[in-house]
Parts: structure tokens; sequence; C-alpha cells
């Protein structure tokens, strides 16, 4: 589906509140509510809008503190890729889990309550993954940057 300037727009009102009630989002992007709605499910349909959600702020849930982790495993076959991300699958606290390419081979996210949690998480969830070869966690001093918006 090629996107049209008016698709671009619903898109970024959508991004910014999945919320909306049709006849606002029409009148932001300048169509009648119906041909709007009809443009809306055609890019659900089309799978440009892949779904929609509630974003939570991770201190007022008890996670509020974040970490990088970088990991490399004892091989990169197949078997032991394949195995370490159906494992890292079954973690609630990993949100972001990233294949690499270069000096490790895999980048994760990780919420976690605190840093006792996560050494907790560390120890119990990760390194007991059969394959992990080193674990090297990055502690972000502060959030710069953080959206959920695609730049359309």
């Amino acid at each position: 589906m090629k996107l049209d300037p008016i698709d671009r727009k619903i898109l970024r009102v959508l991004q910014r509140d999945g919320r909306v009630q049709n006849a606002i989002l029409a009148n932001a992007v300048g169509l009648s509510p119906s041909p709007c709605l009809r443009r809306v499910r055609l890019l659900e349909e089309s799978g440009i809008i892949d779904r929609y959600a509630a974003l939570l702020n991770p201190a007022a849930v008890g996670l509020g503190f974040t970490v990088f982790v970088r990991v490399t495993l004892d091989r990169q076959d197949k078997v032991s890729v394949e195995h370490f991300a159906s494992e890292i699958m079954k973690s609630d606290n990993v949100l972001e889990c990233y294949l690499m390419s270069g000096s490790y081979d895999y980048l994760l996210r990780v919420v976690v309550a605190d840093l006792d949690d996560y050494q907790r998480f560390q120890m119990e969830e990760l390194t007991v993954i059969n394959g992990v070869r080193n674990v090297h966690t990055e502690i972000p001093l502060k959030k710069i940057k953080a959206t959920s918006e695609f730049p359309i």
C-alpha cells in the first residue's frame, strides 16, 4: 500500500493518540468521518497499523530501572541462536531483543525495579540460559529521547 499525504497525517495523529475519536481524527486530517474511517481500516488491514497499545510509565508500575545488555553466546550456530531466542521470549523483563552482527550476538533492553532486581534477573534468568558465554551490562544515566512514533 502506498501512503499518500492524508494517510501520513492519519498515522501521525494515531501515533500520538490511538484512542482519538474518528470525528476528531477526520477533522484533523481534513476529511469527513466516513472516508477517514475507511482509510484507517485500510491501514489496519494492510498491516501498516500493526496494533493499538497503552504506553505505561515504567516507574509507576515498579519497573523504573532500564539496562541494556550485550550478550555473547558460546556458539553462533542455528541451534544456539534459536535456543537463546526462545528462552529470552519467556522473560517479561526483556522488552526488546535484537540479534546483532558485530562483536556481540544479542542486544537486550531490560526493565527491572532496581539494581538488585537486575542482579536477580541476570543470575536467575539470563546466565542460566545454556550457551551464554558473556554478559555486558550498560546502565543509562539519563534518558535523552524516547518515542514510539515513527517519522511518517
